[in-house]
């Protein structure tokens, strides 16, 4: 396959790989040193990388997947034993209409609404702390695959780097996939998430009383 000759930097324009990725890695390009511009014309050499492919396919992010999966199962464990409870005292309150006054029944009922939202809020909070470990997690194996990347890159005098999911069609030789998992499998065999607690709701407390003022004593009777 031929291809015409520019005038580009070497690992310019590598940079392009990660346009999809999330955040950080922006960040880290634009921190990497300043290539000199070439003096003259030079060939333009083309790597394709399967990100998503590595993302799925390699043993740290295999590990990563079985770990989430893990803690999203205790935490649905968690939340359906919550559920029975509140479904418990939905049936409890249900059954005591006849015996109670309105205003008790109001009172039970604001109170049980109220243990639904906290259970809401618990939830919601849960995911999102899956949601951060993740990213998290994902973003250790994305700075490895940005360093192997970038040295093939350098090794093969690479000036154009891109992701396989922004091309339609292209030669399977620019393709360095493969390699870069094989170096990713070595560089990263394992990885341990470090989950994100959810942060605690308290709103579902009762509101502390301001303190009662002290009492003023009585005043003297004139004589």
């Amino acid at each position: 396959m031929s291809v015409r000759r520019a005038e580009l930097a070497p690992l310019v324009l590598v940079s392009l790989l990660f346009a999809a990725l999330c955040g950080g890695l922006g960040e880290a390009w634009a921190q990497q040193p300043a290539v000199p511009a070439a003096t003259g014309p030079t060939s333009l050499t083309i790597m394709v990388v399967d990100v998503q492919s590595l993302l799925q396919n390699s043993k740290s992010a295999k590990m990563v997947r079985q770990q989430i999966e893990g803690k999203r199962n205790e935490y649905a464990k968690e939340i359906s034993q919550q559920e029975e409870t509140l479904r418990q005292e939905r049936d409890a309150l249900q059954r005591q209409q006849s015996s109670l006054s309105a205003d008790a029944l109001n009172q039970k009922g604001r109170e049980f609404q109220a243990k639904v939202n906290e259970l809401d809020r618990n939830v919601q909070s849960k995911r999102q702390a899956l949601e951060r470990s993740n990213a998290e997690a994902l973003e250790k194996i994305q700075e490895v695959m940005l360093k192997i990347i970038t040295d093939i890159a350098k090794d093969r005098k690479a000036n154009l780097v891109f992701q396989r999911s922004e091309l339609v069609l292209f030669d399977q030789g620019f393709d360095v996939t493969d390699e870069v998992l094989h170096k990713l499998d070595d560089q990263l065999p394992t990885l341990t998430v470090n989950f994100v607690a959810p942060v605690a709701s308290n709103s579902g407390q009762p509101a502390a009383q301001p303190a009662a003022a002290p009492a003023q004593p009585a005043p003297k009777k004139k004589k």
